[in-house]
């Protein structure tokens, strides 16, 4: 039985990425993982560099695959220093010294607590990201479907939270589909732009031209980066454009994804009726309403996004990191980062599911949009008769057949006088919403082709 004494976070008050490989990819242990890997490519980079004598990659390495860990023991070590890579360096190098004292020499040559960290979390950002395109690709190729199959099906458009005009299922499908593909554009540079971070004790990489002469430090970092998969760059320890740009990538994903989410979420309500989440046996339950089927999924990935923009904005704080070295600035960046991968993650896992097999209700639809009658098409009359008519005119018949039940709309049109030449099939076109529709084919054709074509619709 679990007990107050085990610390471990394994997210139960986080349902958003608790239990899924996100959490994997993002546990503390992973970021062990990431530094230890940091580690391995420094030591691979002084042997290819010629410093450090042949075998020393391999040495570490082989060493790191046998270095067991002690995380939540690491973890409270690591307030002595005011992070984790002091104390995980000092017993990596003990442990390679144990195979050979000369390796041991190049662990963490040259390199400063914040090398091996911000590079460690850009290697984390990598892997989870590599999942999110994943489940956004998949998101994608879900909502090219519902924008296609259901191009022509109708619906009504609300605003301000009352009917609008007529619309299509397929329009707001299509709308979703191109706030994700702009998202995942967007990750994809990210992800491709992600950078090492290496700058020595102060930015200089000055450690560096002792050993090597002026120029080592930048080859070190060009060998790191390409070793972990990372883009090359310049110090950037106190510039930190490349967290702030990561989280508002982040956070623009999970609000695309969230926007999916809350729709469903309104037309899932059993008043509406017209989307229905995909089933799971005991997902959705409630402890107290066993008639009730929640729709999760939406509910976390709704949450998801809330919280997003104000983890983004923490990373946004982190540009003003003060001298050659934040303090405090970089160490809250920390959690920030780690919680927007996690959402993220999560979010675009479940808008993966969500979309690939949301239930869509046409008959539904159709019967929402049919209680604002003609009504609907109020702005067409307006644009269409109001010439004729005068706008006051017109303006008086809609609110008439607004507030009386029994008042027809199409009669009351038919019985003025300046519209008599408007002949009965031409009025009936007026007043029908599947003729009000502008340009929803096109549109969808658009978003689709776009998407097809590899670009951002």
């Amino acid at each position: 039985m679990t007990t107050p004494a085990d610390a471990a976070d394994h997210g139960l008050l986080s349902p958003q990425w608790a239990g899924l490989e996100i959490a994997q990819v993002t546990s503390d242990a992973a970021i062990v993982h990431a530094m230890l890997d940091v580690e391995v490519a420094l030591a691979w980079a002084w042997e290819e560099l010629g410093f450090a004598p042949t075998g020393t990659g391999q040495t570490v390495a082989g060493v790191r695959e046998g270095f067991d860990v002690d995380v939540a023991e690491l973890a409270a070590r690591s307030r002595s220093g005011g992070n984790p890579v002091i104390p995980l360096v000092k017993d990596l190098r003990s442990a390679v010294a144990e195979t050979d004292a000369a390796a041991s020499v190049w662990v963490h040559r040259g390199a400063t607590s914040q090398d091996i960290l911000d590079t460690a979390l850009m290697l984390v950002a990598s892997r989870a990201i590599r999942q999110m395109r994943r489940d956004a690709r998949a998101t994608v190729e879900s909502l090219v479907t519902l924008a296609e199959t259901h191009r022509d099906t109708l619906m009504v458009s609300r605003t301000l939270t009352q009917h609008g005009v007529p619309s299509t299922f397929g329009v707001k499908a299509a709308g979703w589909l191109a706030g994700v593909v702009r998202a995942a554009a967007a990750l994809e540079r990210s992800h491709d732009a992600l950078p090492v971070q290496w700058g020595g004790a102060g930015g200089t990489l000055s450690a560096y031209a002792v050993i090597g002469g002026e120029g080592t430090g930048l080859r070190v970092a060009s060998l790191v980066a390409e070793r972990l998969g990372l883009a090359d760059s310049v110090p950037w320890q106190t510039q930190r454009a490349p967290v702030v740009e990561l989280g508002a990538t982040l956070a623009q994903l999970a609000g695309a994804l969230g926007k999916i989410a809350v729709d469903v979420l309104l037309l899932a309500r059993p008043e509406l009726g017209e989307l229905g989440e995909p089933s799971a046996a005991g997902r959705g339950g409630s402890s107290a309403m066993p008639q009730k089927q929640n729709p999760v999924l939406s509910v976390l990935i709704h949450s998801a996004a809330r919280q997003a923009p104000g983890l983004a904005a923490e990373l946004q704080r982190s540009a003003l990191a003060v001298d050659e070295r934040p303090e405090g600035a970089w160490h809250a960046e920390w959690q920030a980062l780690r919680q927007l991968l996690r959402l993220g993650g999560g979010a675009a896992e479940a808008a993966a599911e969500l979309t690939g097999g949301l239930r869509v209700y046409p008959e539904a639809m159709r019967h929402n949009l049919g209680m604002s009658g003609p009504l609907v098409v109020s702005e067409r009359l307006m644009i269409e008769y109001g010439p004729r008519l005068g706008r006051d005119r017109l303006q008086e018949l809609v609110t008439r057949a607004a507030g009386d039940a029994d008042a027809d709309l199409g009669a009351l049109l038919r019985a003025e006088p300046e519209l008599a030449e408007v002949s009965d099939s031409a009025l009936a076109e007026s007043l029908d919403p599947a003729h009000y529709l502008g340009d929803a084919r096109l549109i969808v054709d658009r978003v689709v082709a776009g998407v097809r074509e590899g670009g951002e619709a």
